[in-house]
């Protein structure tokens, strides 16, 4: 009998207790002296919240996913989002013929890659094929340079976007929060007009991006391919599905409201913040100390995507046109309106060079960071912050962030903050978010001939 009870009494010292949080918060009685310092750290960087502050809801809480009031979550409109986001068959108004059913929105933005198109510069229409992780797509040798689509700037992430109100590195796409007062630049007959529509940054954005890369998403609903009908029907009332602009403009919403879904909340850090005290390396844990105090990374990277709203300039280098190791860069040259970050969109002085502060889960998914993809190791970003010596000459010293200056981080230190960064918000499984097949049956991210070889379609 005494030995039931001390094995109980053991059970019940290692067992996890569930408590009646906003979200069932896992607390377990494990955590060590590392997990009890960064607990305060956390508390420090967040004005006493703590671990709710960073804590990211499951995929189908939809009403506690960020989402705009125009374009309220439902399962429906997810599920039709996702399918949408990857099918290469509305690919259907290319800029030449052979490009047709060949791209999609996932081309640049994949899961492999940490929705981001582990490149410096992502391909849509007119690159050929995929590699195994999106690293040996290029252009395709029938496309004149001018004809291939691409933008000027590394293609950003679309993980946690949910966490942002403005989209794009200049914050450019989006008519509410920091957009308000900038509609002079709402240019006529440009996608920046998008913004006049009301809506966040993600929802603006998917329906600029629909006509700027050429997608025909209506017509794959009314050639009737697979169910989309049945899918578009079960999202939206049935009579918007013979009102042509309302067509469109829904399911770019739907890729919208799919993409607010795209949330990295089983990495290893979102783990520990619901209570797995194990699921962090104690030297990741350290790194995360570091990260939420000495290394004050927190001061822009914080909240649940470990990003913000604010544009800052840190004098990182432009995309340029050339060599990146085995990767070429096209249609960039040093007029690009891109470069001068969210400056070229306000058109104000002090905005030139500032751009959006990034979100940080998955980055090894995509071996180049900054705007300008010049570096190509995570830890090489953090130790070009511990030094703050910009390597861009267009940006001078008054224009450079005045937080941007030397954080006197030892070898170790940014040793371990690379650790937490790299492996603690690394999500390893970013294919639930992915469909086994198209409705379509065509092959996706890309359908081109080598990307079907690539990938064994």
């Amino acid at each position: 009998m005494n030995k039931i009870y001390l094995y109980a009494l053991f059970l019940i010292g290692t067992i996890t207790l569930v408590s009646c949080n906003d979200k069932d918060e896992i607390i377990s009685i494990e955590a060590n002296e590392t997990d009890i310092v960064l607990e305060d750290a956390l508390l420090a960087s967040s004005d006493n919240v703590g671990k709710a502050f960073y804590r990211m809801p499951d995929s189908d809480e939809f009403s506690k996913i960020p989402q705009d009031p125009k374009n309220p979550l439902t399962a429906a409109k997810v599920e039709l989002g996702k399918f949408l986001f990857h099918e290469t068959g509305i690919a259907q108004n290319p800029s030449m013929n052979i490009g047709m059913n060949t791209y999609s929105c996932a081309s640049c933005h994949h899961a492999k890659a940490g929705f981001q198109a582990c490149m410096p510069q992502g391909i849509g229409e007119g690159g050929t094929g995929f590699g195994q992780i999106g690293e040996s797509r290029v252009k395709n040798p029938a496309y004149p340079e001018k004809s291939i689509d691409t933008q000027p700037i590394r293609s950003p992430s679309a993980m946690n976007l949910a966490y942002q109100t403005l989209v794009l590195w200049n914050g450019q796409f989006g008519g509410t929060h920091q957009n308000i007062g900038t509609e002079a630049s709402w240019t006529e007959d440009t996608p920046k007009a998008t913004n006049k529509l009301g809506f966040e940054g993600i929802e603006t954005q998917a329906i600029a991006g629909r006509d700027v890369h050429r997608l025909m998403i209506d017509k794959i609903f009314m050639s009737n391919v697979g169910n989309y009908r049945q899918m578009y029907t079960a999202a939206y009332d049935e009579s918007s599905f013979n009102n042509p602009v309302a067509l469109k403009d829904n399911s770019a919403l739907a890729i919208a409201a799919y993409e607010r879904s795209l949330l990295s909340n089983q990495s290893p850090f979102q783990l520990w913040l619901q209570g797995d005290y194990n699921a962090m390396l104690e030297e990741e844990k350290k790194g995360a100390i570091l990260f939420f105090g000495k290394a004050k990374c927190a001061s822009c990277h914080n909240g649940p995507s470990l990003a913000n709203m604010d544009f800052h300039a840190i004098g990182m280098k432009d995309l340029t046109k050339g060599s990146y190791g085995n990767l070429q860069v096209y249609n960039v040259d040093e007029t690009n309106v891109e470069h001068k970050g969210r400056g070229g969109f306000t058109n104000k002085p002090e905005d030139l060079y500032k751009f959006k502060v990034p979100q940080l889960y998955n980055l090894k998914d995509s071996p180049f960071y900054g705007h300008g993809a010049s570096f190509t190791e995570i830890r090489d970003v953090i130790e070009y912050k511990n030094k703050a010596i910009p390597e861009n000459s267009n940006v001078s010293s008054g224009q450079l962030d005045p937080a941007f200056a030397p954080l006197n981080l030892t070898s170790e230190e940014v040793d371990l903050l690379t650790l937490f960064i790299k492996n603690g918000l690394y999500d390893p499984n970013l294919e639930r978010y992915v469909p086994s097949k198209l409705p379509s049956g065509l092959g996706f991210p890309n359908n081109d001939t080598q990307t079907r070889i690539d990938l064994g379609f």
